[in-house]
């Protein structure tokens, strides 16, 4: 896509297109995590993670001139955001030590359904009933992944460890969301992202200091730093930066809805590892997700509007 043809979108569709890359990036983040967390403690690299992040994101902001003073007034709303987005992290590294990525990835899938409710609550934004089927179709496409594609499973409601966990990482992840356009002021988008991890990190600094000290950071094989490397540039400067850009020009249920590719990227992560796909009844629950994601798409691509009965 031209420079000129990206002038020439909406701010809705530019929006959709930040979340569409957010969605393939941060697949990355389940197959790597997946192979490191075995090594190092979760709360320990996800600071380390918090800190190279906003590294990268200040110097940007300072480049681009758009660091200022007065955008970190109430630097409260950054401790709540930092606070939901390092739970998230910490508890996603948690739950990949047992889960495994797709079914992970699945899990990350039920966010929309939890963002449309946190959407309303805290934004009174609403739905469609053409949105309110997608989410429904995406959450049972998510099920059938997460209980590996097991009736019996389903009907006894047996679900890995991991999977619980992330879970309720994934209910901060899902809160974040409307909570970036209820407590922004104007910021920029790499403003309020540079906050944000900076706010993360203290927080996880402070809780996590024990196991930073006790950590041999030398000794850690080389996947550690390979899954640091691309969850503190890719994974969490960029897609911070996307993720906050999308969410002042889309709803909460939207921007979250692109959640639901994230497994069918995992896929692709993993053959690229050299890891079979996984089953064929699998692979249709999959197909549900992104039939969700197609549905969200169709109903439009307008900017956010609150309160005022239907969202596009």
């Amino acid at each position: 896509m031209t420079a000129q043809h990206a002038r020439g979108l909406s701010e809705g569709h530019k929006g959709h297109l930040a979340m569409l890359a957010f969605s393939a990036l941060v697949a990355g983040s389940f197959s790597l995590g997946a192979q490191a967390s075995p090594f190092v403690d979760a709360a320990a690299l996800t600071a380390l993670r918090f800190l190279l992040a906003s590294i990268l994101v200040g110097v940007a902001a300072l480049a681009m001139g758009k660091l200022r003073v007065a955008d970190f007034r109430a630097p409260w709303r950054y401790g709540i955001l930092g606070l939901l987005m390092a739970l998230y992290f910490v508890l996603m590294f948690e739950g990949l030590r047992t889960a495994k990525p797709v079914s992970a990835a699945a899990v990350f899938t039920l966010t929309p359904v939890m963002a449309a409710g946190f959407g309303w609550l805290l934004m009174r934004q609403r739905l469609t009933r053409r949105m309110a089927f997608a989410l429904a179709l995406g959450a049972a496409g998510a099920v059938w992944v997460i209980f590996r594609a097991d009736w019996h499973a389903i009907l006894n409601f047996h679900i890995g460890s991991g999977e619980v966990i992330y879970f309720w990482g994934c209910v901060a992840h899902a809160i974040y969301a409307p909570m970036v356009r209820k407590l922004n002021r104007g910021e920029p988008a790499v403003v309020f992202s540079f906050g944000m991890m900076m706010a993360g990190c203290l927080i996880l600094t402070g809780w996590s200091w024990p196991a930073i000290l006790a950590t041999d950071w030398a000794a850690l094989p080389t996947i550690v730093w390979v899954t640091l490397a691309y969850i503190a540039v890719i994974a969490s400067a960029l897609t911070f930066v996307l993720l906050q850009y999308a969410s002042l020009r889309l709803p909460a249920a939207k921007v979250m809805a692109y959640t639901y590719l994230t497994p069918s990227w995992v896929i692709l992560w993993e053959l690229g590892f050299g890891n079979a796909a996984p089953p064929v009844a699998v692979l249709a629950g999959l197909s549900l997700t992104v039939a969700a994601l197609w549905l969200l798409l169709e109903d439009g691509a307008a900017p956010l509007k609150e309160a005022k009965g239907i969202t596009s």
